[in-house]
């Protein structure tokens, strides 16, 4: 009977070995929204292809971290495996963490569905002792403002700045959740060096790192809202327990910092004296208006530079425009902008380079051009006047038109009957060489070059029926064309995110500039919009064309990859050749 016994045992136990297990053990199923929660998704058996829930309600603020373990028990080897998370809800609410699944022995297996309460923020006991006590009050993160009332487009900046106690230290640290900046154009500021700066934290000895430096430029007036940068970090704190040698251990924890949300309040920028030509530069700017040369020969070329430098919003505004005599030949601008950015703003310069052919002889003036910007020192607005150029063609066709109708007048004509005396009416002939043309190398050449040019001019014919004939190659190539023309630029400058979306901006606006004879940069994208639907535009290409507009605007504020940039660089492409078809002028 006892033997019998000891073979039902180890038949139990074999069977309970064989058993696959794989569940989710949480650490507690109700928790303060300040809390965090732990989740263990634990089996007995090593597997593969772990997939973990979405965790859409939480945030992870530590793991995945994996143990295996491994123990004996009567003779029978017992393993699990583990994958840990530490969650931190994001609200309160009831919420469901949902199934995860792991593939063991070629099955798959899922764990159930676990429901947590999240709960009001709940007050922690103050414990001295307790380690996420004590890095509550150890580590702080700061967002230090460098102007609360700036003006529309006048440069502030954000500095973060993570406070450490001296007792305390920092392992480790992640971005948890990004500021977007809307309503503001930014750039972020690269930190070579972290280095520790003592200094104070609420009237208390602290150090403190700089982790971020953003440059930001308001982009509307009134109240704007500074989101929040929050961090996960890993904190070492010391504990009570010491090691053999007498120094006291540290316990690493997960702390989860924020900077707070800042609000700052944007002054408009004042009406009175605001001049009729002001575009929104807004700083301290030189303005000039020069050329490469001031003599040329007819059909030459000269370059003409609009140029603004100094220390402002210098990307977010346009230069003004040369007015040239119409009998010169004037090719779009070519621009460029050589701008850095760092804590005090843009600084640097953009320039317009303009090509200029002249026809014909005379002396042509490139009339003067007036800048206009709002001054911070002063609080005024400035504006700069070139001076005027006078372009001498000295060589070259004169333009009877132009330069000698408005100045001749018709005087009467008296004939004498001699008028022609000072001609000769006696020649002297004599004779040229010459040759026989008939039978010449050159007679042959013209007399069989048509019938060699018929078969060629019928296979031209034929690729030029084939070329029309090709619908999609002709959309392509119209496409193309236009592309080249509007969006060069803009291709030039794939893979800089800023650089990229200015360009393809600009090169929106001047393509409805080109086509509408309207400066549209001006207008709202609602305007522009029915704009486009009063030239027979279809809706959906409409639609597509302001959203390439807002992509540009959202590219000041989020990340996007070389992939996506590529994809609006051909939208665009696509869009423009699309609206060339169907707009009516």
């Amino acid at each position: 009977m006892k033997w019998k016994l000891h073979i039902v045992a180890f038949l139990i136990t074999c069977f309970a070995s064989a058993q696959v297990t794989f569940e989710a053990k949480v650490s507690k199923k109700k928790l303060g929204v300040n809390e965090r929660l732990r989740i263990d998704f634990v089996m007995n058996k090593d597997g593969d292809n772990f997939t973990p829930p979405s965790f859409e309600n939480f945030t992870i603020v530590g793991g995945p971290s994996q143990t295996i373990s491994t123990q004996w028990l009567n003779g029978v080897k017992k393993s699990s495996k583990t994958f840990s998370y530490f969650l931190a809800p994001k609200k309160r609410g009831k919420f469901t963490i949902a199934q995860s699944t792991i593939e063991i022995d070629g099955e798959i297996y899922k764990t159930v569905p676990v429901t947590i309460e999240v709960t009001a923020a709940i007050d922690k006991p103050k414990d001295p002792n307790d380690p996420n006590y004590i890095a509550s009050q150890s580590i702080h993160l700061v967002a230090e403002v460098s102007k609360t009332n700036p003006y529309l487009n006048e440069a502030i900046t954000v500095v973060y700045k993570l406070y450490i106690s001296p007792n305390t230290g920092v392992e480790t640290w992640r971005e948890v959740d990004n500021p977007r900046y809307t309503d503001f154009w930014s750039q972020n500021i690269n930190v070579k060096e972290l280095k520790l700066v003592p200094s104070k934290y609420n009237g208390e000895d602290y150090r403190y790192v700089v982790l971020r430096k953003t440059v930001l430029y308001p982009q509307k007036t009134g109240k704007l809202n500074i989101e929040p940068l929050t961090l996960d970090v890993k904190v070492q704190v010391p504990t009570n327990r010491r090691d053999i040698f007498g120094s006291r251990l540290v316990k690493m924890v997960n702390r989860t910092v924020a900077a707070g949300s800042r609000t700052i309040n944007v002054k408009p920028l004042p009406e009175a004296g605001k001049p009729l030509d002001f575009s929104g530069a807004v700083g301290s700017f030189d303005f000039e208006v020069s050329t490469n040369k001031s003599e040329l020969k007819a059909t030459e070329a000269l370059q003409a530079t609009v140029k603004v430098s100094g220390k402002g919003n210098l990307k977010l505004f346009e230069l003004p425009k040369l007015t040239l005599p119409s009998s010169l030949e004037v090719y779009e601008p070519e621009h460029s902008e050589k701008v850095s950015t760092n804590l005090t703003g843009m600084q640097g310069q953009i320039t317009d380079n303009y090509t200029i052919v002249p026809s014909f002889q005379g002396k042509y003036p490139v009339p003067s051009v007036s800048f206009s910007y709002f001054d911070l020192k002063t609080k005024s607005y400035k504006t700069i006047t070139s001076k005027e150029i006078v372009i001498n063609v000295n060589e070259g066709p004169i333009n009877n038109i132009e330069n000698n109708t408005s100045t001749l007048t018709k005087q009467p004509i008296t004939q004498s009957g001699g008028q022609f005396l000072s001609f000769k009416t006696t020649t002297n002939f004599t004779p040229i060489e010459s040759s026989y043309f008939f039978k010449s190398k050159l007679f042959w050449t013209l007399l069989l070059v048509p019938f060699l040019a018929i078969p060629l001019a019928i296979f031209l014919r034929h690729k030029k029926e084939e070329r029309d004939s090709d619908v999609v190659g002709n959309k392509v190539r119209t496409a193309n064309k236009l592309a080249k023309k509007y969006l060069g630029e803009a291709k030039k400058t794939l893979g800089n995110k800023e650089a990229f979306y200015n360009a393809m901006e600009r090169a929106l606006h001047n393509y409805l500039k080109s086509k509408l004879h309207i400066e549209t940069s001006d207008f709202s994208k609602d305007k522009i919009e029915e704009l486009l639907t009063n030239k027979s535009v279809n809706n959906s290409v409409v639609i597509e064309f302001i959203d390439l507009l807002k992509s540009c605007e959202l590219a000041r504020y989020t990340p996007f990859s070389n992939v996506e940039m590529q994809q609006d660089y051909s939208k665009a492409a696509r869009v423009i050749s699309i609206i060339d078809k169907q707009i009516k002028r």
